[in-house]
């Protein structure tokens, strides 16, 4: 066993130098006028974490988001650098990016993926179909012409970014667009023999249309990627700038130490594939790459070169290093959840045997003090889940009382406050006459279930010829109303084009805020697209309502949110279709209003945020009277456990003249992008 303080390599194994690693160093495009003997790569850079976004753009009609900034600091005698025209930085070429008929990429990245599994359910259905029962005559698959990729470009379709220095805002955009890719493009492969992963394709088309963020490579902190933001994938990881490898565990680069450089690993992702240590939350055993091949004649010892040559130099350098834990997604038995859980330092390092019988590099890891909690708060709400009774500080096990299909818990942590004002708990709406007395909706004949890309289903040419959710259940896309299957449908109740009606399916929190009440919070982490919860309560007539002299404020009504909200769409155009951003001037709001002051269900404590969480979506399902739908809530991105569950409750001033106007109240939320009303 070797330690760091007498670490020698195995004379076997030959050491390789660290300069090749300067080879990488990514190709920035020169100015205009220049001429330079260089390759035709594009470069890899997009967004500017910090500074405004001048509104020009830049040769070759790429985005010009600013100019490539250098990021350094000096702590300790050590100078961290980032990006640099000049700089010792290497980048990962857009050619790593390209998509691979193959599924599983390595080691560490067990994302299950497959184009058009579907539900079991929906397999079954297939093999039942005959021939030629689809559109053209071709087994039900819709024929789509193949997606133009083309770079990113100005105008009212693609201004993605607002004008913003805010690098939380800036990584959220980049974020939302890589989502609504992915999305778009799982739809489609459900509707052709697709093999390629959804994730990756969204990746590479970002990278080849340079909208990335922190697309330099730095030794600690990422502006704009805070402890305890999740992923699903490694992909999301690359375009953000927390970790450049799309397969590797690990991610390093040269840099100066003083007058002396050297290579160095920056960033670390725990994931499963070797053998890690990682019970304890603020020690993590991390092993090094390579030699553990699946295949047996493959595996050999690992060589101290590369990313382990990157943490061997971290060890001696004592260089801040960013780890990503991963942890099995709750919702899907295959699936991963990668946490990003702050900044490690190397204590020591060793070497060891594995089961395997091949030797093994062993890095010791501790997390630095004073960082808010990222994994440990991740294992704390899991023992919750698994026994509720463990949750501290109380006040009532099930504030719906056995209404919802898990017990909801309401807790202060705050104050002296009991809990909040009576109110009937009701997971319902009530509407103002009998559903059976409202227009019906027209069902599907669909045997067993619903099938993407299926003209006979009347479901799906109601939603625009696509079915609006993921065979996991994720929307994807917001629309002006979504159409689930009801009774009036032929198909059974596993039919995908049934989620909302089923109700929710997580473990709420109502919880005493500092300064804004009664909040809501979830104790599982909540994916993109996932539907969170209705908003119940009581339909109110607006004819006979004046909302300027209501004292309710738990009043519903579908005031046009923030752009942050409408953008929700966005990507679809950078792979040549049609825009579906509606504009705050497009916008068009729907004449129902539901109060949920005297009866209504979790929602009703959701707060308003000006940078929001989590958006409204009218779903219809059980009557056809589109301008009295169902207000679904469903998450706008990947929201960690425990973090506040807020909407856009509308600009101020927004409402239509005919439907009054509510109080205008001042906005609390405390962004960045706060309107100071709402």
């Amino acid at each position: 066993m070797y330690r760091a303080s007498n670490f020698i390599p195995d004379p076997n194994q030959v050491l390789l130098d660290a300069n090749p690693l300067r080879s990488l160093a990514p190709m920035f495009p020169a100015p205009m006028g220049v001429n330079v003997n260089q390759s035709s790569t594009p470069p890899l850079v997009c967004v500017t974490p910090v500074g405004q976004f001048p509104t020009g753009f830049g040769a070759g009609n790429l985005p010009a988001f600013g100019s490539f900034t250098t990021f350094s600091a000096t702590t300790n005698g050590v100078s961290y650098t980032g990006t640099s025209g000049n700089g010792a930085i290497d980048a990962t070429p857009i050619s790593a990016y390209k998509t691979r008929s193959s599924i599983s990429l390595d080691d560490d990245d067990d994302e299950p993926y497959s184009g058009n599994q579907g539900l079991a359910s929906e397999r079954k259905a297939r093999r039942g179909r005959p021939p030629g029962s689809g559109r053209d005559g071709s087994n039900g698959k819709l024929k789509r012409p193949k997606p133009t990729y083309k770079n990113f470009v100005a105008g009212k379709e693609l201004v993605f970014l607002s004008s913003t220095s805010d690098p939380r805002e800036i990584v959220e955009s980049v974020h939302m667009t890589f989502e609504a890719l992915r999305r778009r493009h799982l739809q489609m492969d459900e509707t052709q023999d697709a093999s390629r992963r959804a994730d990756l394709k969204a990746g590479a088309i970002m990278m080849a249309s340079n909208i990335r963020a922190n697309s330099g490579k730095r030794v600690g902190t990422v502006p704009g990627v805070e402890i305890g933001d999740i992923f699903y994938f490694r992909m999301e990881l690359c375009i953000i700038g927390l970790h450049a490898p799309s397969m590797g565990g690990i991610d390093y680069m040269t840099t100066k130490f003083g007058k002396d450089e050297d290579s160095v690993a920056i960033c670390i992702v725990s994931a499963g594939g070797y053998e890690n240590e990682d019970d304890d939350t603020d020690v993590l055993v991390y092993s090094g790459q390579g030699g553990n091949n699946r295949n047996t004649e493959e595996r050999h010892d690992q060589k101290l070169e590369r990313g382990n040559l990157a943490l061997e130099r971290s060890l001696h350098r004592k260089n801040e290093i960013r780890v990503v834990r991963g942890f099995k997604d709750p919702f899907c038995l295959t699936g991963k959840i990668y946490i990003y859980d702050g900044l490690y330092k190397i204590h020591e390092s060793w070497k060891e045997r594995t089961k395997y019988g091949v030797n093994c590099f062993k890095y010791k890891l501790l997390r630095e003090p004073g960082q808010r909690d990222g994994a440990a708060l991740w294992k704390m709400t899991q023992r919750w889940i698994d026994n509720p009774a463990t949750r501290g500080r109380v006040l009532l096990a099930d504030l719906s009382s056995k209404a919802e299909i898990l017990p909801v818990c309401l807790v202060n942590e705050v104050d002296h406050e009991k809990g909040p004002v009576h109110f009937t708990y009701t997971n319902q709406v009530k509407y103002l006459r009998p559903l059976s007395s409202m227009k019906k909706l027209q069902g599907c004949g669909c045997q067993s279930v619903c099938l993407p890309g299926d003209t006979s289903c009347a479901c799906g040419q109601h939603n625009g010829g696509d079915l609006p959710f993921s065979s996991s259940g994720l929307l994807s896309c917001r629309k002006p109303i979504v159409y689930e299957c009801g009774e009036s449908c032929n198909c059974s109740t596993n039919c995908r084009n049934r989620v909302t009606q089923k109700g929710s399916r997580l473990h709420f929190e109502v919880f005493r805020t500092t300064n804004r009440g009664w909040g809501l919070r979830c104790w599982e982490p909540i994916r993109a697209g996932s539907f969170i919860c209705e908003y119940a309560g009581e339909v109110i007539d607006e004819l006979k309502f004046n909302l300027n002299d209501s004292e309710d404020d738990y009043i519903f009504q579908t005031v046009c949110p923030g752009e942050k909200t409408l953008k929700w769409n966005y990507g679809p155009e950078l792979i040549g279709e049609v825009s579906t951003y509606v504009s705050p001037d497009e916008f068009e709001p729907l004449p129902v209003k539901i109060s949920a002051k005297n009866m209504g269900n979790v929602s009703r404590f959701m707060n308003h945020s000006c940078s929001p969480n989590v958006f409204w979506q009218p779903v219809q399902y059980d009557h056809g009277d589109d301008g009295h739908p169902h207000i679904m809530f469903f998450a706008l991105k990947h929201i960690p456990p425990m973090t506040e569950l807020t909407y856009d409750y509308g600009v101020a001033g927004a409402e239509s003249s005919g439907s009054g106007s509510r109080r205008t109240k001042n906005c609390v939320c405390g962004s960045q992008n706060c309107r100071g009303l709402f």
